[in-house]
């Protein structure tokens, strides 16, 4: 049984940004996109409401998983793309805890791809912060699952040959009841994806475009440059119609996202008179994912052209920890006490003689 007490910092225990700061020097290369991720988690974690003690955070193996030395907070920095794993046995045993896996591209979707699915799938009460870089980081720039085709690296020298994921339709494929995009320089948003996440019961992955100005410097930039982005960036607001680009008399951006009636798939045009209300309405509570899915493909991973940013998917189905533990106290009540040995032993078990 959880004790909500537990789950609340002391009485008239007032938390800042500074109560979430550990004492460990923070140690990415200047620039780097992963400090301003880990100022947002820092600001974002006294709305939880939740006493240190019961929030963990745990990484695999990359730059993004040096996360929890940083986090005041329990934490484990684990095996190379074993961090759901992990985090699935935690968060499984101690539903009493917030429990937060930090993970890259390589990572995540490389080594840890069937985990990553399956805690997804499953859907474990987890909040997965997913780091894309486009590269790998920590050992020294070779291309990523998430690279783009042609991507010339040191372990790709004449250009990769690979073709990228696109992690936010990776994760829809899975069965994901909940996952959003957003951008590591753009911490308002980010907050408000974190928030969302955090409310969210069950698997919620979040991918965070975020910039290695070491080994692939401005793979994010049609994102970032204030004119570039007017066109490139689609923020989704639930319930609101899908438009951006440079304002129109109305205010509003003059670029609508339609559904083509032939093929289903999601098209940019300009707003017209005469179009303006068949603009897709962001539906990201939709019980079917194939809208959101459509939606993640606009993305081009060469030019980030259109761009979804913001919560694609967010519904609600069972949560794996809460069966495991009906299922529990199920077999609890009709047995009683469990006997691991007669378990063990049952009855495909034989006695060879010597």
């Amino acid at each position: 049984m959880i004790d909500a007490l537990s789950l609340v910092p002391k009485a008239g225990a007032k938390q800042s940004m500074k109560d979430f700061k550990s004492d460990q020097e923070v140690r990415w290369c200047p620039g780097c996109g992963d400090y301003a991720v880990l100022a947002a988690v820092q600001g974002f974690m006294p709305e939880l409401g939740l006493a240190k003690e019961n929030i963990a955070f745990i990484s695999g193996i990359g730059c993004s998983s040096r996360f929890p030395y940083y986090m005041n907070t329990y934490g484990m920095h684990s095996i190379h793309g074993r961090a759901p794993a992990i985090a699935t046995g935690l968060a499984t045993s101690r539903r009493d805890l917030s429990v937060w896996v930090v993970t890259g591209d390589g990572d995540a979707l490389s080594i840890g791809g069937n985990h990553l699915i399956h805690a997804l799938r499953r859907n474990v009460n987890l909040k997965i912060l997913l780091f894309n870089n486009r590269i790998y980081g920590l050992t020294k720039g070779q291309y990523s699952p998430t690279s783009e085709g042609g991507k010339i690296t040191k372990s790709s020298p004449m250009g990769s040959l690979d073709t990228p994921f696109n992690p936010v339709s990776l994760a829809l494929g899975a069965e994901a009841s909940f996952v959003a995009r957003t951008v590591d320089s753009d911490r308002k948003h980010l907050t408000s994806v974190l928030r969302a996440a955090a409310e969210h019961k069950g698997s919620a992955l979040i991918e965070i475009y975020q910039n290695c100005n070491i080994f692939n410097d401005g793979a994010f930039e049609a994102l970032k440059d204030k004119q570039r982005a007017q066109e490139a960036v689609i923020r989704l607001e639930h319930g609101e119609p899908i438009r951006f680009g440079l304002p129109g008399e109305d205010g509003l951006g003059t670029k609508g996202v339609f559904r083509n009636q032939e093929t289903g798939d999601m098209e940019v045009a300009e707003i017209t008179p005469e179009n303006v209300s068949r603009v897709l309405v962001h539906d990201a509570n939709s019980a079917s994912p194939t809208t959101a899915f459509a939606l993640s493909r606009l993305a081009d991973p060469d030019t980030l052209h259109h761009t979804p940013i913001g919560v694609l998917r967010s519904v609600r189905r069972p949560v794996y920890d809460d069966l495991m533990a009906d299922q529990l106290d199920e077999a609890v009540n009709r047995k009683g006490k469990g006997d691991l040995s007669a378990l063990l032993q049952g009855n495909d078990t034989w006695t060879v003689a010597g």
